[in-house]
């Protein structure tokens, strides 16, 4: 059943992948999801006996500083504020205070998770989810002011939504009702597949600027991205730097292409301030409340907790931490904390990011302390106006190149977990009616939209929400045969 978290998405398009045991945990936690995971299988025990330093030990400080600043480095949160700002045509200020706040937002949501709720080395950060829903929201709203006192307003609900989860402790039976892994990895997949068209038409095709550099500056980046990839294939004693820095990496090449070719002003940058505080939503643009773009964000945040469970199956694999039911719950109810405060603060809404899980293996130390650490970082990055400002000055171009790598890796691996599922004829239609859904959606002229009901275009607007419920109500009406065909299947042989 829940298969599906152990491809779960990562800010980046990088994936931690898991090793036997780690799937045998998780296959058993799907067989009784109400129990607490199982301590420990053989491979399982494997990794967490590589540890050097466990979760609940003491590190130095300095090593703390070090190691929670090499967490934050692997993570790109930085690289969905720059996206949606740009899906947004979002001004050059609004665009850097939303860089701050999901840095803020990142950092106080990694403290609360790893010192208050889940107790456990994990760290929070901004999901490329909701960015079509967020987009769509924005634009049925009139865009503006207007548009992100919507947004905010509907994530704001949305946490509270996750908040009452988590105190009712329904979440496991949730996921096992509701998400099994065909659902999960179809949602995935149209996530992916949604994105793609606004990776390549708002940040090159359509972006401003001549068309034969935008293009060249995407294709420079996505190869150096993919370079970056095969090195650390083929040679692992690089592998720590050129897989964990293969975005970062890629969007340096980029921006020093884009400057060799006259595309870079670095003059907001000379005239930012060094300190500087994030666009506050409630200060800067005030929250407004509609029912639906609330029912949007709903869908929305239920496909985030199958995104950050699978996060904690990874970081309990590898640290051998036990994660029970009551873990979980604590869990969730800190999720909905890290997406209030998210969105209080605005910024977009945070998720257990798995690359971490991946770190701790190559670097062997769990401590909570490097982790929070990790959160310190992110909430003094928050207030440096400078860095988001370099941040925001990197060209669309060179933006589009990654996020275009991204959109397919994260459309594959919603077809891997897809493939996970035993594959029937009900299964088709579950899978390919939500994305003929999605691609309707994207290429339906604008115009049609307009006339439609302001409720019909919320969902018009947002192919992630209309794949996602439409992939849920499919796979409850459309009768499940698969168990009793497979014993079938046995007996005649």
């Amino acid at each position: 059943m829940l298969e599906i978290i152990t491809l779960t998405l990562q800010a980046g398009g990088r994936l931690v992948q898991l090793n036997k045991g780690v799937l045998c945990m998780m296959k058993s936690l799907a067989k009784q999801p109400h129990q607490a995971l199982p301590e420990s299988s053989d491979s399982a025990s494997k990794l967490s006996d590589q540890l050097m330093v466990t979760p609940d030990a003491d590190i130095s400080t300095g090593q703390a500083v070090v190691l929670g600043l090499q967490h934050l480095l692997a993570m790109d949160v930085y690289v969905v504020p720059i996206i949606i700002a740009g899906m947004l045509s979002l001004p050059f200020a609004n665009k850097m205070g939303l860089i701050q706040a999901t840095f803020l937002a990142a950092g106080i949501g990694t403290i609360l998770q790893t010192g208050v709720f889940m107790r456990m080395p994990v760290t929070q950060g901004a999901s490329f989810v909701p960015l079509g829903a967020l987009a769509g929201i924005y634009l049925a709203a009139g865009g503006g002011n207007t548009g992100m006192a919507t947004i905010f307003g509907s994530l704001i609900v949305g946490a509270v939504f996750v908040l009452l989860l988590g105190f009712s402790h329904t979440v496991p039976k949730l996921i096992h009702k509701f998400v099994p892994s065909l659902v999960g990895g179809t949602i995935i997949t149209n996530v992916g597949l949604s994105l793609i068209p606004s990776a390549l038409n708002d940040n090159s095709f359509k972006a401003s600027g001549h068309l034969n550099t935008n293009v060249l500056l995407g294709v420079i980046t996505a190869a150096t991205l993919v370079v970056c990839v095969i090195i650390s294939l083929h040679l692992p004693q690089f592998d720590r730097v050129f897989r964990l820095g293969s975005i970062l990496i890629a969007l340096a090449v980029g921006t020093i292409s884009a400057a060799f070719m006259g595309d870079l002003s670095l003059s907001s940058v000379a005239n930012a301030p060094w300190f500087s505080l994030p666009k506050f939503a409630i200060s800067s643009y005030g929250l407004r409340f509609s029912l639906s773009p609330i029912l949007t964000m709903l869908i929305i945040y239920v496909v985030l907790m199958t995104e950050t469970t699978g996060t904690w199956f990874a970081v309990s694999a590898v640290t051998g931490t036990k994660l029970t039911t009551q873990r979980i719950n604590r869990g969730v109810f800190g999720e909905g904390v890290s997406c209030l405060v998210s969105a209080l603060v605005g910024a977009t809404p945070v998720t257990g990011y798995s690359t971490n899980a991946g770190i701790i293996s190559i670097t062997g130390v769990a401590s909570k302390r490097a982790f929070i650490s990790a959160g310190i970082w992110f909430v003094l990055f928050s207030f440096v106006g400078k860095l988001s400002a370099l941040l925001a000055a990197i060209p669309s171009a060179v933006i589009g190149g990654v996020f275009a790598i991204i959109c397919s890796t994260i459309m594959l691996n919603g077809l891997k977990v897809v493939s996970q599922s035993h594959f029937v004829e009900r299964d088709l239609y579950i899978l390919g009616i939500p994305i003929i859904l999605t691609m309707a959606l994207v290429l339906m002229p604008a115009s049609l939209k307009t006339e439609a009901p302001t409720f019909v275009q919320y969902l018009l607007d947002s192919p992630i929400a209309t794949a996602a419920i439409t992939a849920i109500i499919l796979n409850q009406l459309l009768p499940d045969n698969t168990q009793s065909k497979l014993i079938q299947k046995r007996q005649e042989s």
